[in-house]
């Protein structure tokens, strides 16, 4: 153990294969323990040199009854969704959010906690950016032992609770409804490959190939960062390739929107020439022409459940374990990937 490292109460939990709940009951002299199993944590407490976090205690015990919130960005109706969801959820269950957006920004995201952590919150609620690789920062909050659940956006590296989307299969839906339609070359389009949702959209995108027998080896993955200039960018590349594709998924709506548009400005016919699918079901895409295939994901449920299981665990009303939430997608089929002849 490092010099100066400070046990905490999920390490002894772990020692002794019990949860952080059962732990945390045992250091405040419950009555509802049984006293062996009491003094069993309590002396490997004492023997691993365990100073209570008082800190951490008066905060839970003169709540703020405010949780904190951090998404990449306000502007986006997923994320929006989501506010909307932890919003009602936690007003009534008698608290107040405050918001930060990280702007798809590591710094701003690490800002963004820290302020929030002064601000004495209870509980945050983070959705990572597209920049963050490195962890340090949710480790802190971690063995700190600050209450936080991480949704949408997530890594498996720290083990706290997510709430995510079954990511996998969305994407499955969306590339076998193109292959069913007669596509054959089809391109997918991702964010940054760091990114959870990035891996696992690739994942449902190749087991939806790999059912129609075409190989790993003959995908066509494409990356960018997101920005408009290189979702444009990818785009124009991906149209000069030998073998272009007749079709694409795109990961999220609004890079499916930005390859739309670069399609349309290049003559390409849509769905004729290159079929079109993305995931999100942003508002927008049913109002583009042609109106764009995609997959849609339970925002204001995922903010709402995120929120009822961090309040539930502030008020040890579930374990402190880390538990995995994830929602059902839907198909939306629209024009952009009509039914179209094989070649």
């Amino acid at each position: 153990m490092k010099k100066g490292h400070q046990v905490t109460m999920k390490e002894i939990a772990k020692k002794l294969g019990v949860s952080v709940s059962t732990v945390s009951r045992a250091l405040k002299d419950s009555p509802e323990l049984h006293p062996d199993t009491k003094k069993r944590i309590v002396e490997m407490a004492k023997s691993m040199n365990y100073q209570y976090n008082l800190l951490a205690q008066s905060l839970r015990i003169s709540k703020s009854k405010v949780l904190g919130v951090i998404v990449p960005e306000l502007t986006s109706h997923f994320f929006s969704s989501n506010i909307s969801g932890i919003q009602d959820t936690a007003y009534k269950r008698g608290y107040n959010i405050m918001i930060c957006q990280s702007n798809e920004n590591y710094d701003q995201e690490k800002a963004n906690i820290k302020t929030l952590v002064s601000s004495q919150v209870d509980g945050l609620l983070i959705s990572l950016s597209r920049e963050t690789k490195n962890y340090d920062h949710l480790r802190e909050l971690y063995d700190r032992e600050i209450p936080f659940i991480m949704f949408d956006r997530v890594t498996e590296e720290i083990p706290v609770s997510k709430v995510t989307v079954d990511d996998a299969h969305g994407a499955y839906l969306a590339v076998h409804h193109l292959l069913e339609q007669g596509c054959r070359k089809i391109a997918y389009i991702s964010g940054p490959e760091d990114l959870y949702i990035s891996k696992k959209r690739k994942e449902g995108y190749l087991d939806a190939l790999k059912e129609y027998g075409i190989p790993e080896s003959e995908s066509k993955v494409y990356i960018t960062d997101l920005t408009t200039e290189m979702n444009r960018k990818v785009t124009l590349d991906m149209l000069e390739d030998k073998e272009r594709p007749d079709a694409i998924f795109a990961m999220i709506d609004p890079l499916a929107i930005d390859i739309l548009m670069v399609l349309k400005e290049k003559g390409v016919k849509i769905p004729e020439d290159i079929a079109l699918a993305g995931f999100t079901n942003n508002p927008t895409s049913a109002v583009i022409e042609p109106s764009l295939t995609t997959v849609s994901q339970p925002g204001y449920e995922m903010g709402q459940i995120a929120a009822n299981h961090l309040l539930d665990q502030l008020d040890d009303l579930v374990s402190d374990e880390p538990q995995s939430f994830v929602l059902h997608t839907t198909l939306i089929p629209r024009n952009s990937s009509k039914k179209i002849k094989t070649k």
